[in-house]
């Protein structure tokens, strides 16, 4: 008797775990975060490893991160990845980031500032993201390369890296949920990806070198219950796709920055200082661009 009413405990114990287990299903968030549109940060001499501005921007970086990881905590995540994505890639100080996140860093990486993102996250959040190349009043404005790239347009329709990087989630059919940046970044996610995109504006910018900065616990304040709202409200947001055919064309500074690109079979020119290719698949699209980046910046 004894020994049927200990096989009944651990039978019941068993499908109690269980059951608390279904109610712990994963839910994964993806962090990109770069480094230009973190609060106070207002020029270029705080993104620079050379320069001495830059160890208080890294201070600031991982203390925006790290605001958005607790918010999301309270919301569920049950993992958080962050891709360190401004530069060389190597800005956050692992032991700085909070224990329950995970950090990917370091570069050269295939996805760059979305590598380690797949169909297993439940959201993508873009931390400290800036406003494309030529925008008004809007903190260290460029698109990916600054001595490079003027524009990037795919399907007639120019994007920022917001746009790019949200396309990338998007081909894994995963949302992007949240940004951060100043107020312009702000304006063009909510242009580019839907209203119910929710945004953080940690600063406003008054030009591309200066700008009003949120006070520092406000905004981190904002950081972490917006990220806490963004989570819970994840399944209202749709992933932002770019539907192929695609058609890309990247416009660069100066003419002869589109010759080495033209050493690539499939890229023609398109005037000149512009580059074009066409491809059915983003993925492949995406990288074929950096390449063509890369190619670009050399000359």
């Amino acid at each position: 008797m004894i020994r049927k009413k200990i096989w009944l405990f651990f039978v019941i114990f068993a499908v109690f775990s269980y059951l608390q287990a279904g109610d712990k299903a994963p839910l994964k968030v993806f962090i990109s975060v770069d480094m230009e549109g973190i609060w106070g940060v207002v020029h270029y001499n705080q993104t620079s490893s050379s320069s001495s501005g830059y160890g208080a921007a890294r201070k600031w970086m991982v203390e925006d991160v790290n605001a958005v990881v607790a918010g999301l905590l309270e919301a569920g995540a049950t993992e958080i990845v962050v891709n360190d994505s401004h530069g060389s890639m190597r800005n956050i100080i692992a032991d700085d980031l909070h224990p329950k996140a995970s950090l990917i860093s370091g570069s050269p990486k295939p996805l760059v500032m979305m590598q380690g993102i797949d169909d297993s996250f439940a959201a993508c959040i873009f931390i400290g993201y800036h406003a494309k190349a030529g925008s008004a009043s809007a903190v260290l404005d460029h698109t990916i390369s600054g001595g490079s790239v003027r524009a990037i347009k795919i399907n007639g329709i120019e994007l920022p890296e917001l746009g790019l990087n949200a396309a990338i989630a998007g081909y894994f059919k995963v949302p992007v949920i949240m940004i951060s940046g100043d107020t312009e970044t702000c304006r063009q996610a909510k242009s580019i990806l839907g209203n119910k995109i929710v945004t953080v504006a940690v600063k406003e910018g008054i030009g591309r070198y200066a700008a009003k900065l949120l006070p520092p616990e406000e905004a981190r304040r904002q950081l972490k219950e917006k990220a806490k709202e963004a989570l819970l409200k994840k399944d209202k947001i749709s992933p932002f796709k770019l539907n192929p055919p695609l058609s890309i064309e990247l416009e660069l500074h100066r003419s002869s920055q589109a010759e080495m690109p033209l050493l690539v079979p499939q890229v023609k020119l398109i005037n000149p200082r512009t580059v074009g290719f066409s491809s059915n698949d983003y993925l492949e699209a995406f990288k074929l661009l950096r390449a063509l980046i890369a190619l670009a910046s050399r000359s």
